[in-house]
């Protein structure tokens, strides 16, 4: 998606260690215009799947599923928790992922009225580099009986190699802009044709 990735080069930073800071539009300030445009995107890519829910992880990627909601005949969206809260009562599914950027290890969770056997799930997220995060929503979809549908990720580091193992085990993965390489000296940032 040209327009994400001007935006990338525009006003995203790269920092040391891998890390591109895009939150002056994605994940910090949100630019809804250009969610919007995403999420149409995403619906142009899906067109013809059954997407009865739209499952992400908080935080950032909350506001990013709420508007891709809206192409998708405004579909429920659910959140996995990174934590444990009295606000979670009864039976959960659970996991543990790994975060990149914050380098530590932390359970998700979903309530088990929210995500059900039959549902087709589309998995939204702003940042896709390992792949633990997506590994840790798809073992949620999986504990639940939910198929999921197919992945929308805003921006793949395709150079850290977790979108393309879950390519080849079979997942549709739509990244919207698939960075190649990146320059914390520079800043420059470079994308997949």
């Amino acid at each position: 998606m040209k327009e994400l990735e001007e935006r990338i080069r525009e006003q995203g930073t790269v920092k040391p260690g891998d890390v591109l800071k895009v939150d002056a539009f994605l994940n910090h300030q949100c630019d809804v215009e250009l969610f919007d445009h995403m999420g149409a995107a995403w619906a142009r890519h899906f067109q013809g799947r059954t997407i009865t829910k739209i499952l992400t992880i908080e935080a950032s990627g909350i506001g990013i599923a709420c508007v891709a909601a809206r192409h998708f005949g405004n579909v429920p969206v659910v959140f996995a928790k990174k934590a444990q809260s009295i606000n979670l009562d009864g039976d959960q599914y659970t996991t543990t992922v790994y975060s990149f950027t914050k380098q530590k290890e932390f359970p998700v969770i979903v309530s088990k009225r929210y995500l059900n056997e039959g549902d087709h799930v589309l998995l939204i997220d702003d940042f896709l580099a390992n792949g633990k995060a997506l590994r840790g929503l798809i073992e949620l979809c999986r504990k639940a009986g939910a198929v999921v549908e197919g992945i929308g990720i805003a921006v793949e580091k395709g150079f850290q190699g977790g979108g393309d193992k879950l390519r080849e085990e079979g997942y549709d993965i739509d990244s919207l802009a698939i960075v190649e390489s990146m320059n914390p000296q520079t800043g420059s940032v470079e994308f997949r044709a």
